[in-house]
């Protein structure tokens, strides 16, 4: 590979598949897809603000999806309002106000369009660092925190008997969330980032039971629809965000009809016969 831009989208698109296959087991098991959601598309107010001041669009994206998951929190525990409409609230006010500095921009030399749907050939040699950088945070710390994660995400009350300090682990992985979606902007864009938080780690779910085997298997897929995906687009020409996604859709959609245990047509073929009945 002689071209240095397609190097970089190459790692960028291995790191990004990686960390959104770990990080979107924790997600789906939890619960906590529309989360994920949130924050992806809260992120872009930060990004625009980052570009006016001449700043990085990563430094403005942490920032806001940081604070975005906090207000969720804060919202849903000091009031009546239950998180999924705090969640609600949020992901559409932070949102609608990055539309607002977008449109406010129209005129100018800035391009937004791949914030929006991702251009990993886009990539620099800084961002891939950037990248890599977030990618070592995350998985070190899902290393190191993987025990009281593991117990919180399976058994909430058990882990709040032992000690764990579960509300912090829970703004934790808040935490890994917004910088999991940070990294993949640029990559897959922020509207469909979350179907790469979500959709290997869904696929890696019909196929197992045990969850190591999930987070390897999830890291895999998301590996695989980056690196094929961005096969396509350099092929075809087309989004490189739109193609990984739709590499992802196509591995859970298998998985679903042919799984070995959850796939449906396993259920329909081990499904018993109706027995005839004497009256």
């Amino acid at each position: 590979m002689n071209y240095p831009y397609l190097q970089n989208a190459l790692f960028a698109a291995v790191l990004v598949g990686i960390i959104c296959g770990v990080i979107g087991c924790f997600i789906i098991l939890r619960g906590m897809a529309l989360m994920g959601d949130a924050i992806s598309h809260a992120v872009l107010p930060g990004v625009v603000i980052a570009y006016m001041l001449g700043a990085s669009f990563f430094v403005g994206a942490v920032i806001t999806g940081v604070l975005t998951a906090l207000a969720i929190g804060f919202i849903s525990q000091n009031s009546r309002i239950k998180e999924d409409s705090a969640i609600g609230i949020m992901f559409t006010a932070m949102f609608a106000a990055g539309v607002v500095l977008i449109t406010a921009l129209q005129g100018t030399s800035v391009d937004l369009w791949h914030i929006l749907f991702g251009n990993v050939l886009a990539v620099s040699r800084t961002d891939l660092y950037f990248t890599l950088g977030i990618g070592i945070f995350v998985l070190g710390t899902i290393v190191i925190f993987y025990r009281p994660l593991l117990l919180s995400t399976f058994d909430e009350t058990m882990a709040k008997a032992t000690g764990l300090p579960v509300k912090w682990i829970h703004y934790m992985l808040m935490l890994l969330l917004s910088f999991v979606t940070v990294a993949s902007l640029q990559t897959v864009g922020i509207i469909l980032v979350v179907a790469m938080l979500i959709t290997p780690g869904a696929t890696a779910y019909l196929l197992t039971e045990r969850f190591s085997v999930m987070l390897f298997l999830s890291a895999f897929f998301g590996v695989f629809s980056a690196v094929t995906g961005l096969f396509f687009s350099v092929i075809y020409d087309v989004s490189s965000g739109a193609s990984i996604v739709l590499v992802a859709s196509v591995l859970f959609a298998i998985a679903f009809f042919f799984a070995p245990k959850q796939g449906l047509v396993f259920k329909m073929l081990k499904k018993p016969k109706n027995e005839t009945v004497a009256p």
